[in-house]
C-alpha cells in the first residue's frame, strides 16, 4: 500500500505511470466519483500487490529491494526458489511482494442505524468482526423501544459478522438522559425487568452479545453503574452473551464533568469484554472547528487506557465524518455533517486545495460559499486513517470501532485491509 497526495497538475493517468499501476485500478480500488479531476491534497490508496519484476544487468536482490521498499527477507519469502542464495541472473523473473507488512489480526466494530443502506452495509461487512444495530432506547419501566433490526442482524450472520444489541438511555428526540439513566440505575425491580427484556431480545433476535451505551449519568450514580454493569455480566456471561460497553473519552481518572465520571475506567475494563472508547468528537456540530479526532488528544486517553484496562480489552474508536463549519466561529452555531467522499467532492466543486495538519494527523480545507462566508471543513482520509490504525497497534489494543458506517468511505477499508487481517467470530 502506498498513499499518493496528489499534487499540483497531476492526473490519474501519470500517477498510474508512476507506481506502474493502471489508472483503472486506482479508480475502482479508491471509487473515485471524479477521475478526470483530482484535489490537491487529495489522497489514493495505490495497491501494489504481488508483481513481477525482470533482473536486468548488474542488478542484486539488495538494490531491486532498495528499488522497491521492500527488506530482501521479503524477496525471499515471496519467491521460494531463491532459497538463500543470493545470486541472480539478468532475465529472471522474480516477484516483488507489497512494500506493506500486516500488522497482524484485529478485532474491528463499527455501528451501524436501522436505515443503513443495505448495499452499502454488503460493502462495508466483509472489514468488520461485529455490526453494533443502534440502538434500543431504554425506557422508564425497564421496556425497551423497538428497533428495526431485524435486516442488519441476517445481513451480518451472513458475512459472518457478530450482531450487537445495543442498549442506550436517549429520550425520545435525541439526546442522553441523565434523570432517566438515574431511574434504572437505582431501581432493582426496573433493572430486573430490563434485564428480562434484554435477555429475550438477544433470543429471539438472534443478536451475538450486549453493547451498553449510557452516556450523561450523574456523577453521583458512578456506583451504581458499575453495580449495574456487574449485575448484567453476571446474567448474560452464564449464557453465552459477551458485554461490551462504551466510555467517553477520559485523560485520567480525575476528570470532572457529566461526560466523564461516572464511566469508571478499571470497573468496566475489569467487567466487559470489551470497551469501545469513544475517541471522537473534539470537533463537534455545536462546538468550534477542530479535528474530529485528533491523534494527539486520542493518545492521551490511550495513555491513561492502557493503564487502568487490559489493552487487548480496548476498542480505539474511529470517526467516519467530518464537520463543515461557517468561519468566523460564532458560539451558537452548528457545523454541517458531511461524509469523507462528500468532503473531497467539495473540495473539487469549491476549487479548494486540502492541506494536512501533523499534529492532528487530520485532513482539512478552506473554501468561500456563494454568499461570500468562509468555511473550513476537518474529515478523514487514507493519511488519518493509516495512523489511526497504526497507533491501535502501537498501544496493542485489540481493536477499533468506527461511528458509523452510513456513509461508505472506500479508503478506510483500503487501508485497513492493508495493515490487518480482520478476526471474525461466526
Amino acid at each position: 500500500m502506498i498513499i499518493h497526495v496528489v499534487k499540483s497538475g497531476e492526473s490519474l493517468y501519470m500517477i498510474s505511470k508512476l507506481y506502474g499501476v493502471s489508472s483503472n485500478k486506482i479508480a475502482s480500488d479508491n471509487e473515485l466519483t471524479n477521475p478526470t479531476q483530482l484535489v490537491v491534497g487529495q489522497t489514493l490508496v495505490i495497491l501494489q500487490g504481488t508483481r513481477k519484476h525482470k533482473i536486468l544487468p548488474g542488478q542484486s536482490l539488495y538494490s531491486i529491494a532498495k528499488i522497491y521498499g521492500v527488506p530482501i527477507s521479503s524477496l525471499y519469502a515471496a519467491n521460494p526458489t531463491l532459497n538463500s542464495s543470493i545470486i541472480t541472473y539478468p532475465g529472471q523473473i522474480i516477484n516483488i511482494p507489497s512494500s506493506t507488512k500486516k500488522l497482524g489480526p484485529i478485532e474491528v466494530n463499527a455501528y451501524a442505524l436501522p436505515g443503513t443502506n443495505m448495499d452499502v452495509l454488503a460493502k462495508t461487512l466483509p472489514n468488520l468482526t461485529y455490526l453494533s444495530i443502534f440502538s434500543y432506547q431504554i425506557l422508564a419501566n425497564g421496556t425497551l423501544k423497538d428497533v428495526n433490526d431485524v435486516p442488519l442482524i441476517q445481513a451480518a450472520r451472513n458475512a459472518k459478522v457478530a450482531p450487537m444489541m445495543v442498549v442506550t438511555n436517549l429520550k425520545e428526540g435525541g439526546g442522553f438522559d441523565s434523570a432517566l439513566a438515574h431511574t434504572i440505575l437505582t431501581n432493582e425491580n426496573i433493572q430486573n425487568t430490563l434485564l428480562g427484556n434484554i435477555i429475550n431480545t438477544l433470543r429471539t433476535k438472534n443478536y451475538y452479545g450486549l453493547d451498553i451505551d449510557l452516556e450523561y449519568i450523574y456523577p453521583e450514580d458512578r456506583q451504581n453503574y458499575n453495580n449495574f454493569l456487574r449485575k448484567v455480566v453476571n446474567n448474560l456471561k452464564p449464557l453465552g452473551y459477551p458485554v461490551t460497553t462504551a466510555l467517553a473519552p477520559k485523560p485520567s481518572g480525575e476528570i470532572k464533568g457529566l461526560l466523564y465520571e461516572a464511566h469508571d475506567y478499571p470497573v468496566h475494563g475489569a467487567l466487559a469484554n470489551h470497551v469501545i472508547l469513544m475517541t471522537y468528537e473534539w470537533g463537534y456540530t455545536a462546538g468550534p472547528p477542530l479535528a474530529v479526532s485528533p491523534l494527539n488528544e486520542v493518545k492521551k486517553i490511550l495513555d491513561y487506557a492502557v493503564t487502568v484496562i487490559p489493552s487487548k480489552k480496548i476498542f480505539m474508536g474511529i470517526p467516519n465524518y467530518g464537520y463543515d463549519w461557517t468561519l468566523p466561529y460564532v458560539k451558537g452555531t452548528t457545523a454541517t455533517a458531511l461524509g469523507n467522499v462528500e468532503a473531497v467532492d467539495l473540495a473539487r466543486k469549491a476549487n479548494a486545495s486540502i492541506q494536512y495538519n501533523t499534529t492532528s494527523q487530520a485532513p482539512y480545507f478552506n473554501y468561500y460559499d456563494s454568499n461570500g462566508k468562509q468555511h473550513v471543513v476537518w474529515f478523514e482520509d487514507a493519511r488519518s486513517m493509516n495512523a489511526k490504525l497504526r497507533t491501535a497497534h502501537e498501544y496493542n489494543v485489540g481493536g477499533v470501532s468506527y461511528w458509523t458506517i452510513g456513509k461508505y468511505f472506500p479508503q478506510a477499508w483500503l487501508v485497513q485491509h492493508s495493515l490487518y487481517d480482520v478476526k471474525k467470530l461466526l
